[in-house]
Formats: structure tokens, sequence, C-alpha cells
């Protein structure tokens, strides 16, 4: 009899069997809350009604128009679409599946276009699972043991994670972009970088947001020393953070933009952004793939960016995420066990820790399992699993941000007491 990896793992028990905007309901007929949609993919919800029908129509009239031997209509308009919410100058697109191909394929063109071998990652941040784009991970060991030797040319510089370093953000960012200098100096010369990628809001490595002024000091360092900025959209892309762009926060431009997960809906579709010029300095035969820009997935996409602008679901990220935020907050003023609240919009996240402040997985897990019990699901990240993170659809009201903090604070105060779920 054959089955699923066992490493396969589910986070939760429910079997879906159908999905209607913040719920998904079990094949028991029970309903869930999802605050994980799909880990950040489901931006509009569960089979938006615009979403569901842009992709039946193009079912009906072509699945797949391979790329680079055809032309199709929905890639022509998921480039005029992304050109309305891209960053100015950042005006070529190249499309593939996941996250990982396309982080890679930001790397690629990175090095093709400055002719420098090394990349500067930060510590703590997930790019994804395949080898040039897990060696470029530091968020868990997990990601990355076990197949070595990995890509070289990686260097690590920190995050300023003032939470982490029991530090104000000040000092966390002053600490963190000192130490990028140093790493040019001692590790990675200026001649040898081709780039720095880094995600405006950590994702696998806790949902630590950065700073203006290290976004700031990444942006002054990379004109100064002539590598690039890549900037990791895969998860705070898409209004995400409440804002198009996570890094809409910070006020810089990167030159290569990744982004993933939200922007298709759940369809399978990635890409990255730069510049015409710096484009065109990939080498001829580098970029390319049998599914990427599928044509399927792309109708989806120009429907979700259609949603995203009609329904406002941007502003109602922002809106939404200050008021789970504040609900979050409240629950963890009284709950001792509770460290940290942070993140940006609806990318929020609860760290657990031990009396003397060291990371409580643990309880993480109780607490999350007991949410099951709520009828919430969530999910786990931190180096540890010791956070854990809400990311539901955009298209969240206030009804259901109240619901799933009455489940949360259930949840947490099960957890927290040490009772095992029902």
């Amino acid at each position: 009899m054959t089955a699923l990896s066992p490493h396969l793992r589910q986070a939760t028990p429910v079997v879906a069997v159908r999905g209607e905007g913040v719920h998904l309901y079990g094949e028991d007929g029970r309903r869930y809350l999802d605050f994980t949609a799909g880990i950040g993919v489901t931006s509009t919800g569960h089979c938006h009604p615009k979403v569901v029908a842009a992709a039946q129509e193009q079912v009906g009239t072509l699945v797949h128009g391979q790329y680079t031997t055809v032309m199709h209509q929905p890639l022509r308009q998921l480039v005029e679409k992304l050109g309305e919410v891209l960053p100015a100058g950042l005006d070529s697109l190249f499309f593939t599946n996941s996250g990982s191909e396309a982080v890679e394929s930001a790397l690629r063109l990175a090095r093709q276009a400055t002719g420098r071998p090394n990349v500067i990652v930060c510590h703590g941040g997930f790019h994804g699972r395949t080898v040039a784009a897990a060696s470029m991970t530091t968020s868990g060991t997990r990601f990355r043991s076990g197949f070595s030797p990995l890509m070289s040319g990686v260097v690590v510089t920190p995050f300023p994670s003032a939470y982490r370093y029991g530090w104000d953000e000040e000092t966390a960012t002053r600490f963190a972009l000192r130490e990028l200098d140093y790493t040019l100096q001692t590790i990675s010369s200026p001649a040898d970088t081709a780039a720095i990628i880094v995600e405006p809001v950590l994702g696998e490595g806790g949902y630590v947001p950065a700073t203006r002024a290290f976004m700031e000091g990444l942006r002054e360092r990379a004109d100064r020393h002539g590598f690039l900025l890549i900037l990791d959209e895969v998860q705070t892309g898409v209004g995400r953070t409440g804002r198009f762009w996570g890094h809409d926060h910070f006020g810089v431009t990167p030159d290569i933009l990744v982004t993933a997960k939200g922007l298709a809906s759940g369809f399978p579709l990635s890409g990255i952004a730069a510049s015409e010029e710096l484009m065109a300095k990939a080498w001829p035969g580098s970029q390319g793939g049998t599914y990427g820009a599928n044509a399927v997935a792309c109708a989806a996409a120009v429907a979700t960016l259609d949603v995203v602008r009609d329904e406002r679901l941007v502003e109602n990220a922002e809106a939404m995420g200050k008021r789970l935020r504040h609900g979050l907050e409240a629950v963890a003023d009284r709950t001792p066990g509770i460290g940290d609240v942070r993140g940006l919009g609806l990318m929020l996240a609860t760290e657990f820790v031990t009396e003397d402040g060291s990371p409580d997985p643990e309880t993480a897990a109780r607490v999350q399992r007991a949410a099951i019990d709520e009828g919430l699901l969530l999910l786990l990240c931190g180096a540890w699993n010791q956070v854990v993170r809400m990311i539901p659809a955009l298209v969240i009201d206030e009804t259901a941000v109240d619901e799933g903090l009455q489940a949360w604070a259930t949840a947490v105060e099960a957890g927290t007491s040490g009772a095992s779920p029902r």
C-alpha cells in the first residue's frame, strides 16, 4: 500500500473538503476559522468567486501554453496588472512556480549581472528548500541539514531581532549594520559580493519585522559598494503586511523583488521583478521552465490583483491587523508565558517563553493544539517552533477577527495552564 512520506506531517488533524473565505470545512462537517491561509497563500480567501470564475473560464480555453514556446493572454494581462503595483523602475518580469525557484532565479540574475560570487543573507531568514535557497536559509537547521555540501558563497550577517537580543530596535539596528560592515571588511569584500537578500519581515524565523533604519542602511551600502539589494517578498507581498509590498513600510526600493504565495490565491505562481536593464544582464538560456506562468495560474493572479484592488484588501489588512494585534496584546498582558507580540498587518505572531526568557516550544505547541479544539487553525514558526503565527486571508472582517481572538484567548489559557486539549 502506498502512502505519503511520513515526514509530511499535517499541523492539524483536519481533512479539508471545502473552503470559503476565511473558513475551511472538515470531512466531519465542522467549520474551522483558518488563520493559516495555506501559509499565506489564499490572499483573497478560499475560493473567491471572481478567482474561481477566472480559473474555470481559463481551464476551458487553454490550460498550458508554455511561455518560451507561445505567448498567452493571461500572461500579458498579468504583466500589465503587476506594472500597476510594482515599484517604479522594476519593469521587467520573469515567472516560475514556487518561492524557492524565484529566489534561485534572483540569485542567478545577481551573480550573472555583477560577475561576483557571494551573497549575504540575514540570520533568521527563510528562502526555500531547494539547494541554493536552503543554503541561504538560516531560520532553522531542519531546512538545511542532511544534504551537505550546501552551495558555497553564502555569508550570514545579523538581522535586527530586538526581542531576541534583549535590546531596543535602535540598538539592534545599529548592531546589525555595524556587523554587516565588519562582514564586508572581513569575510566577503564588496568586490566579491553580488547581493544581499532579506525578507522585510522574517517568516519562518519568527515574524520579526525589519526596521526602517536597517533597510535604509542596506540600500545605502548596496549603492555604495555596487552590489544588489534583493527583497524576498514571497510571504510579505500582495497586501499581507497592510501595504502592497512589505518594503513599502521602510521607504526603500529593491533591485530585485521576489514574489509568490498570495499572488494567485492558491495557484502555483512566483516571479521576480527587476529593471529592464538589469534583467537584460541574465545570460541566454538562464531563464525558463516548463510550467512557469501557467495560463490558469496567470488568470487566477489577474483576478486576484483585481480583487485586492476593488475590495481594498490592502487597506483591510492594515485595519484588521490593528484590531487583531490589539487583541493579541491584551491576551499577552495577562499571560506571563508570552514574551512578545509582533508583526505587520495580517502577519502577526506571539512568542512563548519560559520563566527565564528561554524559548518555550512545548507551550506554543499546546496552545496551537488547543486552538484546533476551539475551531481555530494556526501554525508555528521560530527557530525552536516557539512562535505561534496568524496569517488569515486579507478578506477577514471584524466578526472573524473577534471570533479568532476569543478562540485564541481560550486556547492560551488552556495551553499555558498545562491542561491537555480536549
